[in-house]
């Protein structure tokens, strides 16, 4: 046999796969009566150009009745019509009855399911009849008192079957018709859904293609097709795309496909459910990775903890961890394989191990440990500044107090009267001017008693002579600078001949 005529719609539109040609006929009745002609039209469709046809060859039965330069043939003898042109396959064929009867039953060739089904009960004489009955499958489905068709709109599968007629043209005479079988064809089978690829993975792309096809009798018929999901969730609206493109479908859009499509003429079909399963990619490759980079934070500044995963698919779970503490510092989830968790400001007991875990649903994953470590804590480095003054007005005043423990030693040695003691300059200090021990009163003073990083603090001890306040001279000087405080005052001791110079340092 023959293979059927193949239409599909793919995205750009509906292709026709034509291999035969289409008899119509006018007038459309297969039922006519002796001596009454019927033309037959050989249709062909798209597969061939008109012009390279060059012979239509016609058979009546087995037997090849003629060839025509044309498309059209008149008949007016019952049988079994097939038309083909020089190369194409057979038609399907068309029954012509020609009946000699009084009354018959027409019916037209070639009803599709949505065309509207006309019946025509007519005399040879074609006057008309008083009363009419249409019988389908022996039920009275029409009876009228006056000659009219019998048209059903909107034909389905369930108006197939054998009808015939009934008719008078006066109140003696009453007739019966032939039998005609009547088969309402599909327009176009129930589509089938192709799901590309079949079994996608989470977040890949897939494609929903909605297959039929369309006798070739009606190659002008528009079809529209919608999708949805577990029959209830309509995933498009009803168009002529007979494709659809999921961009990324995942766990949760796993479950049973189908596609419909639908005929102007109120047909609507739907295909059979496809289940889609969706897979998921386990989650591997976690990584903590930390900005600054390598866990070095800096104190007072934020510090950014990176979860990644190298691979994995769906909704992932991260989490942050203490390695010594086992603390959890947060949890996240996302649709992607990198997640983020800030520590504004860190401080020293942010130090130590970090780690962090990821969970698509197929397991937990943790990362490797990674330790942070915490530089240049402000409140250590305010310590220190503190700490340097603390340690440089310490040095000064027992420096005061040694100078006078020495003073109160001469007088009681006997030095009666105060006694001018040679001097050493300090150092950067002019030569020309001393510094004497006489009668000393030490005064210490501290600038920027609150030192800030980066601020220099200096120290004094000043002396004064009776009589001559307000005069004072450096006698040392001490420059605090970050962490490191340094003193050093220098003397020249009586008596001493070598000139050995006695000094004192410290460093806070």
């Amino acid at each position: 046999p023959a293979p059927s005529p193949l239409f599909t719609a793919p995205v750009c539109g509906q292709l026709e796969a034509v291999s035969k040609p289409v008899i119509s006929l006018h007038p459309p009745w297969t039922v006519a009566f002796r001596g009454e002609t019927v033309t037959l039209t050989c249709n062909v469709f798209h597969f061939h150009a008109p012009e390279k046809i060059k012979r239509f060859l016609w058979y009546l039965g087995r037997r090849m009745l003629r060839e025509t330069p044309g498309n059209t043939l008149e008949v007016r003898d019952s049988g079994q019509y097939r038309c083909q042109t020089q190369d194409s396959l057979p038609s399907d064929q068309v029954n012509m009855i020609f009946s000699s009867g009084w009354l018959v039953l027409q019916a037209p060739h070639g009803v599709f399911e949505g065309d509207t089904l006309v019946l025509r009960c007519q005399t040879r004489s074609r006057e008309t009849l008083t009363s009419v009955k249409y019988i389908w499958n022996g039920k009275v489905i029409s009876a009228s008192n006056q000659s009219q068709d019998l048209s059903i709109p909107r034909a389905s599968s369930n108006n197939s079957g054998f009808y015939h007629c009934t008719g008078r043209a006066d109140k003696m005479h009453s007739w019966k018709s032939n039998t005609k079988s009547v088969q309402i064809q599909e327009l176009f089978p129930h589509p089938k859904l192709k799901v590309t690829p079949s079994q996608p993975t989470e977040g890949s792309s897939v494609n929903l293609s909605c297959e039929t096809q369309l006798p070739p009798e009606r190659p002008d018929t528009v079809l529209r097709f919608s999708f949805f999901r577990d029959r209830w969730v309509v995933l498009s609206d009803w168009s002529r795309a007979p494709e659809l493109r999921i961009a990324a479908i995942w766990r949760q859009d796993a479950g049973s496909y189908t596609c419909g499509a639908a005929a102007a003429q109120g047909v609507h079909k739907l295909s059979l459910p496809v289940h889609v399963y969706v897979q998921g990619v386990p989650v591997s490759g976690v990584l903590l990775e930390t900005q600054p980079p390598e866990g070095r934070a800096l104190a007072g500044e934020p510090l950014v903890l990176i979860c990644s995963a190298a691979e994995g698919t769906g909704d992932t779970t991260f989490s942050w961890h203490r390695e010594d503490t086992g603390e959890s510092l947060g949890t996240k989830r996302r649709r992607s394989r990198r997640a983020q968790l800030e520590i504004p400001a860190v401080g020293g007991s942010h130090a130590g191990g970090y780690f962090c875990t990821a969970d698509n649903g197929h397991g937990l994953v943790c990362s490797a440990v990674l330790n942070v470590t915490v530089t240049g804590t402000p409140g250590n480095r305010m310590g220190l500044i503190a700490a340097g003054a603390t340690g440089g007005l310490l040095s000064v005043l027992v420096l005061a107090a040694g100078l006078l423990i020495y003073c109160r030693h001469q007088r009681k040695s006997g030095l009666g009267q105060a006694r001018s003691l040679p001097s050493t300059p300090l150092p950067g200090a002019p030569h020309d001017s001393p510094v004497e021990l006489q009668h000393l009163y030490a005064l210490v003073s501290l600038r920027h008693p609150k030192p800030r990083q980066g601020h220099l603090v200096y120290s004094e001890i000043q002396t004064i002579r009776p009589g001559q306040e307000g005069e004072g001279k450096s006698l040392g000087k001490i420059l605090v600078h970050a962490a490191v405080v340094y003193s050093s005052v220098k003397t020249q001791l009586q008596g001493d001949s070598a000139g050995k110079v006695r000094s004192q340092h410290e460093d806070a």
